[in-house]
């Protein structure tokens, strides 16, 4: 693996991956829109991914062991990849996510049972329908078709469609859990939101019964993908530490390390806090593990992602 471009993502748990690529020697190049630069030792290319013609101006004359993919949202994205990056490179990896599996999202996807995680086969993106002509590149047109949920959702798993059929690279993708930040501020904002509330004694919302999901931190998910550039494998992977966690398991936490006592409020139909889930919404790492990825266990790392999230603002 000695010529690898990532597209996108340079922030967050991004800028852990192109840091693990550029120490092991790789010769990295990072396209973005310009508007963060990554950090040094690293090619920078400027270009609008969903722009066909800027994309594949800005990578003429290049090749690549390994594309890796940060921020491929839509089928239309993920066909502008197939056909800019065929013959410049054998291997791509698409960050996914978790909400592939997410019921909530697609009558299509069988809610989990209890106790089962879900499996990568599941949501088959060789299988999945691709609706190329739904209004992708256009959001306001996409808001009166799809909820933003349900776009996020199956925007990922037709851009995983798209890019695991008939693509002239071998394709794998990998499907994030939740992931919480521990060298770095998650910049969703989800872990501060229950902090904020705890220390200000403000009611967090969640359901009345909240169901356990799956997290990872930071550092884990840039390992996973540093992993996957290098491997052989094809097809979907979840990347997700041991051991499931619900919203008031991370709350008594989070309270513990503020000194307060959490206010639960039930959301009985409003909008609940995030993490909380009426269903439930695990996964099954077993097959990364198989292939040879080996996770951290959630109770582990936690502690120290709440801490970093504490610390500043219980100080103020």
């Amino acid at each position: 693996m000695k010529d690898v471009c990532v597209i996108g993502g340079n922030r967050y748990f991004g800028l852990h991956l192109i840091e693990l690529l550029r120490d092991s020697g790789a010769d990295v190049t990072v396209v973005n829109r310009g508007s963060a630069a990554p950090p040094a030792g690293v090619t920078h290319l400027v270009a609008d991914r969903g722009d066909e013609e800027g994309l594949a101006a800005a990578v003429a004359g290049r090749t690549f062991d390994v594309v890796i993919d940060q921020v491929c949202y839509t089928p239309h994205q993920a066909a502008i990849a197939r056909r800019v990056f065929g013959g410049r490179t054998s291997r791509y990896v698409m960050t996914s996510t978790i909400e592939v599996y997410d019921p909530a999202t697609s009558a299509s996807i069988t809610p989990a049972v209890p106790g089962v995680p879900v499996t990568e086969e599941s949501v088959d993106p060789a299988s999945w329908p691709v609706q190329a002509d739904l209004p992708w590149d256009d959001p306001e047109r996409m808001a009166g078709v799809l909820d933003e949920p349900t776009c996020y959702a199956e925007g990922k798993r037709q851009a995983e469609a798209v890019l695991a059929r008939d693509s002239p690279f071998a394709f794998a993708t990998v499907r994030s859990a939740h992931v919480l930040g521990i060298a770095a501020r998650d910049f969703t904002g989800r872990l501060e939101h229950y902090v904020e509330h705890i220390l200000a004694g403000r009611p967090v919302t969640v359901h009345r019964e909240p169901f356990p999901t799956s997290f990872t931190h930071d550092r884990e998910i840039a390992d996973v993908l540093f992993w996957a550039a290098g491997a052989e494998f094809t097809g979907a992977v979840n990347a997700s530490s041991h051991g499931e966690l619900g919203v008031s398991g991370l709350c008594d936490l989070i309270a513990a390390a503020c000194g307060r006592r959490p206010d639960y409020r039930p959301a009985d139909g409003g909008q609940a806090s995030p993490f909380s889930f009426d269903r439930y919404y695990a996964m099954d790492n077993g097959r990364a593990e198989r292939l040879g990825f080996d996770f951290a266990t959630t109770a582990h790392w936690l502690p120290e992602a709440v801490a970093a999230a504490v610390g500043p603002r219980k100080d103020t």
